[in-house]
This record gives C-alpha cells, sequence and structure tokens, in this order.
C-alpha cells in the first residue's frame, strides 16, 4: 500500500494540520515507510505466540467478585437537595 500526495492532505485537513507542499511530500514518504514496516509484520507468523498483555510476567490480582450497596448510602445523598429513603429526588423532566 503507498499513500499519495492527495491521501496525505486530506489526512492533514482531517487532523486540522496546516501542511505546505514540501511537508506533505515529506509525510508521504515518512508514511509509506512507515506502511511499509507494517506489511512486513503481516509477512510474520505468529500462529504459535501466545496472546499477552504485557512484556513482563504477571498475574493478576483477583478479588471476590461480591455485590454490595457500598455500605454507605446515607453518605452519598447527605448533601442532596432533597431525597427519600437514601435516593436523590430529582423534578420532573419528561411529560
Amino acid at each position: 500500500m503507498s499513500v499519495d500526495i492527495a491521501t496525505v492532505k486530506r489526512v492533514a485537513h482531517l487532523a486540522r494540520i496546516a501542511i505546505t507542499e514540501e511537508e506533505a511530500a515529506s509525510f508521504q514518504n515518512e508514511l509509506n515507510t512507515i506502511l511499509g514496516f507494517v506489511e512486513q509484520l503481516g509477512e510474520l507468523d505468529v500462529s504459535e505466540v501466545e496472546p499477552m498483555t504485557s512484556v513482563v510476567e504477571q498475574t493478576m490480582k483477583m478479588r471476590a467478585d461480591v455485590v454490595t450497596d457500598g455500605f454507605y448510602s446515607a453518605k452519598v445523598v447527605a448533601n442532596a437537595p432533597a431525597s427519600d429513603d437514601e435516593f436523590f429526588v430529582v423534578p420532573k423532566v419528561v411529560e
């Protein structure tokens, strides 16, 4: 895949970046180099490589998946202008 000057200008426009003709030509070369490198990566066989989330071996910290109410609903509504039985009271907005 190669990028032409019109594509470079369109991308610059979408990114709201003002570029000159010389900069567009320079960016075209840089983008084509980057895309060439990405195409090389696509040629690698990674079918036997396990997916990983980090380059450093880690174990995820787990906690019990327990549903709680937070144990402090009264504190949450304490500063509310209006509340009823630990719920916020708001004016009706849909008729």
